[in-house]
């Protein structure tokens, strides 16, 4: 099983149990951009403590680990907690989303996406994408996030909505590290700033 196989699982999950949901991350980057391996999920869920029940239910125990107890205080602290996925080994993160305006932007924004003849997903905007890279870019550096960014832009291209991206870039403290990016990638495709 890969991460597309288990991501069908997922989100017939959260679509059964009525749980928004973005699929955002090296996923995602895929999904927009030009594949390269991953082996884990980023998932962004809606989850509220009254629905901890039915959401644990969901996984059995014999398949996933998940704990009750970190999915209880992230979803108290707006963090992420993980689900692993046995036979496979494959690991998801998933992300409560805080309360702020670009989550609700970013929620708003979500489009699905046909990932096969009879599925399809929720995923984050490749705007939204390209933006929450350039936070990770900022706080850890590794450099599969301007590659990720660099590959969504040249399969995205004109589609992108270079307004929006540029605005939250700025709001969110990247605006520097987006522009230097984008000279960069203009350069090598040819798109104008």
């Amino acid at each position: 099983m890969g991460p597309f196989d288990l991501l069908r699982i997922l989100a017939a999950t959260f679509e059964r149990l009525g749980l928004e949901y973005l699929v955002t991350g090296s996923v995602a980057t895929i999904a927009y951009g030009e594949p390269r391996f991953t082996n884990d999920l980023d998932i962004v869920v809606a989850l509220t403590e009254e629905r901890l029940d039915s959401f644990c239910d969901a996984f059995p125990e014999e398949d996933y680990y998940l704990s009750r107890d970190a999915i209880r205080e992230a979803i108290l602290h707006r963090r992420q907690f993980n689900i692993i996925h046995f036979a496979s080994g494959l690991k998801v993160d998933v992300i409560i989303p805080a309360d702020d305006e670009f989550e609700r932007s970013r929620r708003r924004r979500g489009r699905a996406l046909e990932l096969g003849q009879d599925w399809g997903a929720r995923f984050a905007s490749p705007e939204d994408v390209i933006l929450r890279k350039l936070q990770y870019y900022r706080e850890g550096g590794s450099e599969k996030h301007p590659r990720d960014i660099a590959g969504v832009f040249k399969i995205q291209g004109s589609r992108l909505d270079l307004d929006y991206i540029a605005e939250w870039a700025e709001r969110l403290g990247v605006g520097e590290i987006w522009r230097d990016l984008l000279r960069v990638m203009s350069g090598h495709t040819g798109h104008a700033e």
